[in-house]
């Protein structure tokens, strides 16, 4: 398969830059609410969201036409499950560190994506490991100061990014056999419903709290989950997980510029230099990029 359309290549971009951006609402709308409470409420509204495109597809989704398939329900338990498990390591990590950290450590599925292709049997070109390795630096320039140690957020992190490389591969995978809105709408109900059922079990749950956080919700549910995770499912369709993971990777420079316009945490000369190997990952990621097999 060749490798993704600049156009497909700029939805990656602005969805990396959604999900960026959704650190710090994470963060403050764990202010009023549980983190379980703050992820359920935000699947679930994203489910809101797009719920009538499991029939309708009209307007800008004309050409996506609804396309029935055996195995969608199994797919969507399947994704859903892994999202509601990656999700909720990141969101409760968050109360152990910060928000450019957590941007970093995530962003290390950019790695772990080629390494298990890569232990699957998937050739991988040295193009693509010099992008990773760009990238990789990038973040850590950009994310992590000097002398900072490893907060206990980070190691929730860390197991998240785990899982976002596999939901980035399942992603890749699930949605050239089924239906991507579809799939989307299945992933989120089973995310949302989990991840409600553990905070009605261990939070309290106050109409004041959500009154708090509900523009927090709104940004995470209706942009992150409703808009970003919908473009993720699109356009990877038709993209090299090796390939879109190196693009997901600049989700760290978006972070980093929410903390600091919102949060007021520092970038300077070395967060700057970061954000410049993250661009030039990116640019090589899609120069010429001619894998020998499709990831």
């Amino acid at each position: 398969m060749q490798r993704s359309s600049l156009k497909a290549d700029l939805l990656m971009v602005l969805t990396a830059a959604i999900w960026g951006s959704t650190f710090v609402a994470q963060q403050l709308g764990m202010d009023g609410v549980g983190p379980f409470t703050y992820t359920g409420a935000r699947m679930l509204l994203g489910v809101a969201l797009i719920a009538p495109l499991w029939r309708w597809r009209g307007g800008p989704f004309a050409s996506l036409p609804v396309q029935p398939s055996r195995g969608l329900w199994g797919a969507g338990l399947l994704l859903g499950l892994v999202l509601f498990c990656a999700i909720n390591l990141q969101q409760v990590g968050l109360l152990g560190t910060s928000v450019s950290n957590a941007g970093f450590i995530t962003g290390l599925y950019v790695v772990l994506v080629p390494v298990l292709l890569r232990l699957g049997g998937t050739h991988i070109t040295r193009q693509a490991w010099i992008a990773v390795a760009l990238a990789t630096a990038g973040l850590y320039f950009l994310s992590v100061k000097p002398g900072a140690g490893i907060a206990a957020g980070d190691w929730l992190q860390l197991g998240g990014a785990l899982l976002w490389a596999v939901h980035v591969l399942l992603v890749g995978r699930l949605t050239r056999r089924h239906d991507p809105l579809r799939l989307s709408v299945l992933q989120y109900l089973v995310a949302g419903l989990l991840s409600l059922a553990v905070a009605l079990a261990q939070e309290s749950i106050t109409l004041a709290g959500l009154e708090q956080a509900a523009g927090a919700i709104a940004w995470g549910g209706l942009l992150s989950i409703g808009v970003a995770y919908t473009l993720q499912a699109i356009v990877q369709r038709d993209a090299l997980a090796s390939h879109a993971a190196v693009i997901y990777s600049s989700e760290g420079l978006f972070s980093a510029l929410g903390g600091w316009l919102v949060l007021n945490e520092q970038i300077g000369l070395r967060g700057w230099s970061g954000a410049a190997l993250l661009l030039a990952a990116m640019l090589l990621a899609q120069w010429r990029f001619k894998p020998t097999t499709a990831a």
